[in-house]
């Protein structure tokens, strides 16, 4: 198998138009996929996951505090050599989803963890068997695990869906042909798709690029390519969404589960009312955000309607400007240090030590992300940097989520993790320290509204886009409860959704319909979406207490950040005075977003 090149004196970037862009160096997890290191941990996962169960299982319930703290302890570390392997094999696939060799290795090492694994499968269920007493106790001693009780609480609140040792054992097993296979046909379909656009070939991401271009035939021609090819291809997406609703119903019939969104409130550890609260304060807001919103941006294109190439567009009076990294990087760490140098030491290493993956490249997946990997490693970030200044954005982002996940990898491997709802909080956080520096430094009328109406897009994207894909997918979901979707049944679920939440100045292109089939985050994460606006909606009132001059603001927030999946939302917000199940919560962070376009409606005159 071909070694995955790794970074030397001579050879640590991709040079392209906007700089030299860094590339990956995996070799923090493993120096090879073939070295003596990674064969060694996948032996000793193999033997330590055995000689484990061995020990504790069927006498979880008798052991003693002190007991109880090294079994976890010990269950941590085989976690984190589980989790060390497979972040190596999905990194080094996304770097090219292409490449069979890649895919091999990864589909492969998915199976040896999987195998390696089960033995463990007893742990959490024979946990959630000890009787309410005895947890209390264990967890209450002062020589036992008390810091780990979040975790386990967390884990003990899925009692009730809890099934057999036998059927459980069964599903890890079945795990690695049912939805992650799913999830593979679905990422290697969508990396191979090939758009043209005039005669030239591109993949998704470039295509996607196109509709934010300045030429709006340009932008035309991209939506008209990415309908073109998504229709062509509606049915195995269709296919793929079909099963994947089905899997969960079944799995969520066999588990008792309410509703097909409970699995995800259980996990988020956040109550269905408050989830409820904020999809409502977002959908009675429409007319006031995104309606309101595009038909200002439809006046200011000349336009009567506008079409869904134009969602997105630049305004007229934008000089189109493509951003180099090096100015990317220093703006992103000069807004950083701007709220406290802390921040942008924590965010440096990403840039000097091969953390970041930023050039887009044949075969690479499409988006960004940033993955925590372990954490007694670091954090890697991917991007496909195009120059844009959303762009920039997107790496103030995922710095912001990088930085997250490193505070937080001092809680241990299994309270490091952070519910959904808490995890955009740095990431948006971190967008809008950049956003706030760049518009302070920003004189021109007209490059400040330019500036106000990306950011009124982002958050718009952010948090009525993302509503609006929740609702998509809980309509998807009830309707397949009822039977299997033709293509045309999800295209009519996607067009009631969008028509509702872009509002009456938008008319929508024939295949505009069959755009729900990229969206990754219907496929890999069930409910996810509802994340980003909860994350958004918490920062705008995070950053207003912020801007109101909160007293040891930033000391209250490393805390927050630092304390990982240790603490509740309400526990983590007290001290900021914020509170989610307030149902005028959403509404502050709404507001803000209101209180932009005003501005937008300001620069007017």
């Amino acid at each position: 198998m071909a070694r995955i090149p790794h970074h030397d004196a001579s050879d640590p970037v991709t040079a392209t138009p906007f700089g030299d862009l860094p590339e990956w160096d995996l070799s923090d997890l493993y120096p090879a996929p073939d070295s003596p290191e990674l064969s060694r941990d996948l032996e000793a996962l193999t033997d330590r996951a055995q000689k484990f169960a061995t020990r504790h299982q069927n006498r979880l319930a008798a052991l003693t505090a002190s007991e109880m703290l090294a079994c976890i302890e010990e269950y941590e570390e085989i976690d984190i050599l589980a989790g060390r392997i497979m972040s190596y094999a999905g990194l080094r696939y996304y770097q090219n989803t292409t490449d069979a060799g890649r895919a091999k290795l990864m589909a492969d090492l998915q199976v040896r963890v999987t195998d390696a694994t089960t033995p463990l499968v007893f742990f959490s269920l024979e946990f959630n068997r000890i009787p309410d007493a005895t947890y209390e106790a264990v967890f209450a001693a002062p020589e036992g695990p008390a810091r780990y009780k979040p975790v386990f609480d967390r884990m003990r609140a899925m009692r009730p869906h809890q099934l057999s040792d036998e059927l459980e054992q069964f599903l890890h097993d079945n795990s690695v042909v049912g939805a992650a296979a799913w999830n593979r046909l679905f990422d290697e379909t969508t990396a191979a798709l090939e758009f043209d656009v005039d005669g030239e070939a591109m993949g998704l991401e470039a295509t996607l690029n196109l509709l934010t271009d300045h030429d709006r035939a340009r932008r035309e021609a991209g939506a008209k390519a990415l309908a073109a090819v998504f229709s062509r291809n509606v049915k195995l997406f269709s296919r793929i969404h079909n099963t994947l609703a089905k899997e969960k119903a079944i799995e969520d019939k066999w588990r008792k589960m309410p509703t097909p969104q409970a699995a995800r409130h259980l996990s988020n550890h956040v109550e269905p009312e408050v989830v409820e609260a904020l999809r409502n304060a977002v959908t009675a807001a429409y007319p006031r955000l995104s309606h309101r919103y595009y038909a200002l941006k439809a006046r200011w294109l000349g336009l009567e309607k506008l079409q869904v190439w134009d969602r997105n567009a630049p305004l007229p009076t934008e000089t189109p400007k493509t951003i180099g990294w090096d100015e990317a990087r220093a703006t992103v760490l000069d807004a950083y240090a701007g709220f406290s140098p802390k921040l942008a030491e924590l965010a440096g290493p990403f840039f000097d030590k091969g953390w970041i993956d930023a050039g887009v490249k044949p075969g690479k997946a499409p988006g960004a992300f940033a993955h925590p990997t372990v954490t007694t490693v670091h954090p890697y970030v991917m991007l496909n940097y195009l120059g844009k200044p959303r762009d920039v954005m997107t790496l103030a982002h995922e710095l912001g989520h990088g930085v997250h996940q490193r505070l937080a990898a001092g809680q241990g491997e299994l309270l490091a993790s952070t519910p959904l709802t808490l995890a955009e909080t740095a990431s948006v956080f971190g967008e809008m320290l950049t956003f706030r520096a760049l518009l302070a430094r920003t004189a021109d009328p007209a490059a400040k509204k330019a500036l106000l109406a990306g950011k009124v897009e982002d958050m718009i994207n952010t948090v009525v886009r993302q509503i609006a894909f929740y609702d998509f997918e809980c309509k998807l979901h009830a309707a397949r409860a009822e039977g299997e979707l033709t293509p045309e049944d999800i295209n009519g679920l996607w067009m009631s959704v969008q028509a509702e939440s872009l509002g009456p100045v938008f008319e929508f292109m024939p295949g505009y319909e069959t755009f729900w089939t990229y969206v990754p985050h219907f496929v890999h994460s069930p409910f996810y979406v509802y994340a980003y606006a909860f994350g958004d909606g918490l920062v705008n009132a995070l950053y207003a207490a912020y801007e109101d001059g909160l007293p040891d603001f930033q000391a209250k927030y490393f805390e927050l950040l630092a304390a990982g999946g240790s603490k509740h939302h309400k526990e983590l917000l007290a001290p900021f005075g914020l509170d989610a199940s307030d149902p005028g919560f959403w509404d502050k962070g709404l507001s803000m977003i209101e209180g932009l376009i005003d501005e937008l409606e300001a620069l007017e005159g």
